[in-house]
């Protein structure tokens, strides 16, 4: 079964680049784990929430607004998409995944990805 992971993280405009580097590392060596155990099928950053846009639909008309739909700290910083054997074992995957906050500050969200039947 495919497995989403949503990364959440404080958005660090100003990262010194040593913490770049660690987070990079970390997230590197994630992917590379991955990649090796067969079940990686897909990652990537997100660019910074001022690139942002939403669409909200209000009696069948469209908005469209600046920056992401909810406000929080936090932001949707980038994904993964891992196909695992059940929910245990994403949970595994996730705990693996740094957050890329200073701190450990942020959470990755895990859900399973519903098949669409192709017919």
């Amino acid at each position: 079964m495919r497995y989403m992971f949503l990364v959440y993280s404080k958005e660090m405009p100003d990262i010194r680049p040593e913490d770049l580097e660690d987070v990079t590392r970390r997230h590197g060596a994630v992917l590379a784990e991955a990649t090796a155990k067969g079940v990686l099928l897909g990652a990537d950053p997100l660019h910074p929430i001022s690139s942002a846009k939403t669409i909200r639909t209000n009696n069948g008309k469209a908005s469209i607004l600046d920056g992401p739909f909810a406000e929080t700290k936090e932001q949707l910083a980038g994904y993964y998409m891992i196909d695992c054997r059940n929910l245990d074992e994403a949970l595994e995957w996730a705990k693996k995944i740094p957050s890329g906050c200073k701190g450990g500050e942020g959470c990755i969200e895990v859900r399973p990805v519903r098949e669409i039947r192709k017919s």
